[in-house]
């Protein structure tokens, strides 16, 4: 995270300067008057600077008054998923309060992170946090993986305060290594024993599509984002019809599109516009592999001669799935559907909590 530090008095810049010897990467912004030879000095008014900072910090820590910079900062808020961490200190250097997106954003870490420098008190108001009990929106944060309905958490950490049991269906074992006993969770085998445990809530760590019979405001559903979709396609292939590809053959799989991580084509593909708007519209990395790199992996399907002719590779699907997982599982091979192809690879440590491969196979998809 890039920190912003921002000080308007003598003192304050001086324990800016202390924050900012302490994190790497962090850039301190300090009053004109008071600004000394490591500061940037500014003279614009406070609420223009941090306007002019917001989209370009991931973490601001304020030495001033917090009604300043609540002021300051309300204009500029949209959601507690893509709002910065902001961070208050006080002039005398008593308190660091963490103000604004204290998980998802890390500003409660950034708080004791400046309570540690400097040797002030951090201040955490988060209820979970006070409480000493888990917070799914930072477990999720820490794993890397996708809140599927970040209202969720709300109601989770709700019972969670309330001691209201929840079941927990997580075949990583990260919830319960994470939570520690913290919280009346029960854990579950699967997604349809965490529907009839009778449970308050319920906590998913899957990358599959849900059933009917879960209660969908009280559960919470996080995605590992691990799988890796291998696309071929034919010259001119407009983005809606890989999306339409992807989109059907990911429903007969029975996975969910928000764990999908990157695409994976060939060399060839890189200036293929169609490929490169699907992978802008998901928000995922497009990677490209070299045709010795694609011929020397080992898939399932047979050689295709039109890929050989057209772009001197024995196949794409398949092997740039499997290239892109990093020695991954193949979920599921090589799907011919109009211009597209495409094959499913899921990363090798899975975090979904049912044998993929194995029902894609039941499915004569493999």
């Amino acid at each position: 995270m890039q920190v912003a530090i921002i000080a308007i008095t003598g003192n304050g810049a001086r324990l800016g300067e202390v924050l900012q010897q302490g994190m790497p990467g962090s850039r301190i912004f300090v009053i004109e008057k008071h600004a000394g030879t490591a500061c940037e000095a500014f003279s614009e008014p406070v609420p223009a600077l941090i306007s002019r900072l917001w989209p370009e910090f991931g973490g601001f820590v304020c030495i001033m008054a917090t009604g300043i910079v609540v002021r300051c900062i309300a204009p500029l808020l949209q959601a507690k998923d893509r709002d910065p961490a902001v961070v208050v200190l006080d002039d005398a250097g008593k308190f660091a309060v963490s103000l604004l997106s204290g998980h998802l954003g890390g500003a409660n870490a950034l708080a004791k992170s400046c309570a540690s420098l400097t040797g002030c008190t951090p201040v955490v108001t988060t209820a979970t946090d006070a409480n000493d009990l888990p917070s799914f929106d930072l477990l999720a944060k820490e794993n890397g993986w996708v809140i599927d309905d970040l209202s969720r958490v709300k109601v989770l950490n709700a019972l969670l305060l309330e001691d209201k049991e929840i079941a927990v269906a997580d075949p990583t074992g990260r919830v319960k290594s994470y939570c520690a006993g913290r919280g009346n969770l029960t854990f579950v085998a699967d997604a349809e024993e965490a529907a009839a445990s009778g449970a308050a809530g319920g906590v998913l760590v899957t990358n599959r599509t849900l059933g009917p019979n879960l209660d969908p405001q009280r559960t919470l559903v996080l995605r590992p984002v691990d799988l890796h979709l291998g696309v071929g396609c034919n010259r001119g292939t407009a983005a809606e019809e890989i999306e339409a590809v992807v989109t059907r053959n990911l429903e007969l799989l029975g996975l969910s599109l928000k764990s999908v991580k990157c695409l994976a084509s060939a060399r060839a593909k890189e200036d293929e516009a169609g490929l490169l708007a699907f992978a802008a519209k998901l928000g995922v990395p497009l990677l490209f592999f070299d045709n010795d790199e694609l011929n020397a992996v080992s898939v399932p399907s047979p050689p295709s001669a039109h890929a050989m002719a057209a772009i001197g590779a024995r196949g794409v699907a398949e092997p740039a799935a499997l290239l892109a997982s990093g020695g991954g599982t193949l979920i599921m091979k090589k799907v011919k559907d109009g211009n597209v192809t495409l094959a499913v690879a899921q990363d090798k440590t899975k975090d979904s909590h049912t044998d993929d491969a194995d029902e894609a196979d039941n499915r004569g998809l493999i």
